[in-house]
């Protein structure tokens, strides 16, 4: 398990997760030095629409994509998925 200072306090990273994330989105792995970064000093964080406990902190990976890290924020703050997006914010 992996622990990351965020804005919401410590949130954590299990090997489940990770390696269901990496499954889902393979290009994943290969950016993993950009997990803590983001976490820590997202550039933007948008709430969830169906969940007022889930996150989503972005991280700016090259000029057109974006480093994508939903986290639910409760007792135990964890990473639910992470992915690459293009979309503008």
């Amino acid at each position: 398990m992996e622990r990351f200072d965020s804005p919401f306090g410590i949130v954590e990273l299990t090997h489940e997760r990770f390696s269901h994330i990496i499954e889902f989105h393979p290009e994943i792995k290969k950016l993993k030095k950009y997990l803590s970064k983001t976490i820590a000093k997202p550039k933007f964080i948008r709430p969830s629409k169906s969940d007022n406990q889930v996150f989503i902190l972005y991280g700016r990976i090259e000029k057109d994509k974006l480093l994508a890290i939903v986290i639910k924020t409760n007792s135990r703050n964890f990473i639910l998925t992470a992915y690459l997006t293009s979309k503008n914010l």
